[in-house]
């Protein structure tokens, strides 16, 4: 037996409230509660998280080759990317602290944008393979975004605790910002991306 969708139903959900509503005038209909635009799908959902996503694959670069911390003190001042933070966190015993800053400062972003790009990829050649597989992996990628900026939290909170030393200081670096910049667009990049889209080639809707 093959499960009726929302879309089988003529029932259209309100992006901006999630408001369930009946389809009665196409794309032209509002929602009931918030008066937002309804539609079946999320409009020019593929260009907007490509768009998203390409510019936080640019800023991905500056953000890992550029420092994200300068310590100064009485000894000299240095300059830390995040690659090399985590090597020293490892070299001098933090091994754990090293290996989350990893994780969430390197490993997530990178593959949070490769999952994207594969949802993305897939959906344009309407492709059917593993379709609950590329679901559960959207929801992945939902789910870790809110942990991407650790290495953030971390150079912030060091920075608040230095600066009670009058013989140190420590300041954030260009790739900060950078890196902030890209967990905001692949936020963005997720949400604007529609997981409905994963099914369509099985139902026979159109793009």
């Amino acid at each position: 037996m093959t499960a009726v969708t929302a879309a089988d139903a003529g029932l259209l959900v309100c992006h901006a409230c999630s408001l369930v509503s009946r389809a009665t005038a196409g794309h032209e209909a509002a929602c009931a509660r918030c008066g937002a635009g309804l539609h079946a799908r999320k409009p020019d959902s593929v260009a907007r998280t490509w768009a998203f996503l390409i510019a936080a694959y640019i800023l991905y670069v500056p953000a890992n080759v550029l420092p994200v911390m300068e310590t100064g003190s009485l000894f000299g001042s240095q300059s830390d990317t995040i690659m090399s933070g985590v090597v020293y966190l490892w070299t001098s015993g933090s091994w754990p602290l090293a290996v989350i800053v990893f994780v969430a400062s390197i490993l997530v972003p990178g593959a949070k944008m490769l999952a994207l790009t594969v949802l993305l990829v897939s959906v344009q050649r309407r492709s059917t393979w593993r379709l609950q597989e590329r679901t559960r992996l959207y929801r992945m990628v939902e789910f870790v975004g809110r942990w991407s900026m650790v290495d953030i939290y971390v150079a912030a909170i060091l920075t608040a605790l230095v600066q009670f030393q009058a013989l140190a200081t420590i300041k954030a670096g260009p790739a900060a910002i950078a890196f902030g910049a890209v967990v905001v667009l692949t936020m963005f990049s997720a949400e604007s991306f529609d997981p409905r889209l994963i099914w369509d080639p099985v139902r026979g809707y159109d793009d």
